[in-house]
């Protein structure tokens, strides 16, 4: 097998077992953990941050630094696939 091929192989298998760990270790569907912080951002959402829409307001300045670090991540994955993926010409 070739070195790419191997490589390919490894990742995805990585990737595998870690979505398998999150589905195991993910909470039940309908269980909140916590709902004092939903009942915050519902009821604060308009004045603290100035969007009508409770879920802009949460993605947008709420969660900003994370939404922009998910979006590293994600432009990190694609480019490291495609990178893998890619024909070398000779």
């Amino acid at each position: 097998m070739e070195k790419r091929s191997i490589a390919a192989i490894l990742s995805f298998s990585v990737v595998a077992v870690f979505f398998m760990f999150t589905v195991l270790l993910i909470h039940p569907f309908g269980n909140p953990v916590s709902t004092e912080m939903d009942d915050d951002i519902i009821s604060n959402a308009q004045t603290d941050t100035g969007a009508n829409n409770a879920v802009t307001s949460v993605v947008f300045d709420y969660r900003g630094f994370d939404t922009l670090g998910e979006a590293t991540v994600l432009f990190t994955a694609v480019a490291g696939v495609v990178m893998l993926f890619r024909r070398i010409k000779k």
